[in-house]
């Protein structure tokens, strides 16, 4: 009974005299919260589904990585990045915008990668008849036609080369509803608020309410790549390169090529 009443005594003092020279009592829960890392990755629309998919197989792994995605235009995406605005990955549908970033030093070097390719593609509704080119973008029938806003979104860029290319451009121009990203392509003409529409073939493929017309060849406009890279200003750019390394990897490549990308 005494050995108890004096080792209680001991625990008391101990814990006291930790109290008086100011040493914090760590407990368990904390050391697990504390080693806790959050990347933000910052990612072209058209990667929603298969990013959001590859999360939790890398988490399986990696249960003290926290992955956040902020998803948007490529063009948005650079400015936000060029402004200061917090992020760890940046994933581009296209090489203008990563190029630009690196021009400015802002990558970190020898993390820059092609992630995938992509096909850009005509879509119209379901129950859309009749249509069977780019050449039918021209007839009366045809309203409007949705595409990214080129400046900022590389699908829309592409969309401006095909039609140039095909000399179709000057007749069409006045049918163009520009959008500030891929999926507000894809929902307008899903919605009928165009009748057609320039997207990407994996956004295409997510929709049961659209069907593809024809795939523009690739000698129409710039190769559709997806670069990734570190950003030099990540807090946590040892776990952002060995998440930008997993999406590298043969299960992320499994996913990509799921939701229709070209991957190597």
């Amino acid at each position: 009974m005494k050995r108890r009443q004096i080792l209680g005594f001991l625990g008391i003092a101990v814990v006291g005299l930790l109290l008086t020279i100011g040493l914090p009592l760590v407990t368990p829960s904390r050391v697990i919260a504390q080693s806790n890392t959050s990347i933000l990755v910052s990612a072209a629309a058209s990667l929603k589904e298969a990013l959001e998919e590859i999360k939790p197989l890398y988490q399986q792994s990696k249960s003290d990585i926290n992955i956040n995605y902020n998803f948007g235009a490529s063009g948005a995406l650079q400015q936000q990045i060029e402004q200061g605005a917090p992020a760890d990955i940046f994933i581009s549908a296209g090489k203008k915008q990563v190029d630009a970033l690196q021009e400015k030093g802002l990558l970190l070097p020898g993390s820059r990668t092609n992630l995938a390719n992509n096909r850009l593609v005509l879509i119209v509704a379901q129950d859309v008849v009749g249509i069977t080119s780019f050449y039918n973008l021209t007839d009366s029938k045809i309203k409007k036609i949705a595409i990214g806003e080129p400046r900022s979104v590389p699908a829309g860029q592409y969309g401006e080369q095909v039609l140039k290319k095909l000399k179709l451009y000057d007749r069409v121009k006045s049918k163009l509803v520009f959008a500030n990203n891929v999926r507000q392509v894809l929902a307008a003409v899903e919605s009928g608020n165009a009748e057609a529409g320039l997207v990407y073939a994996t956004d295409a493929k997510i929709s049961n309410k659209v069907k593809i017309v024809v795939a523009a060849d690739d000698k129409f406009h710039s190769p559709i790549v997806y670069p990734v890279a570190v950003l030099k200003s990540s807090k946590n750019a040892s776990a952002a390169k060995e998440f930008v390394q997993f999406l590298s990897g043969s299960q992320a490549k499994t996913i990509l090529k799921k939701y229709g990308f070209l991957v190597n």
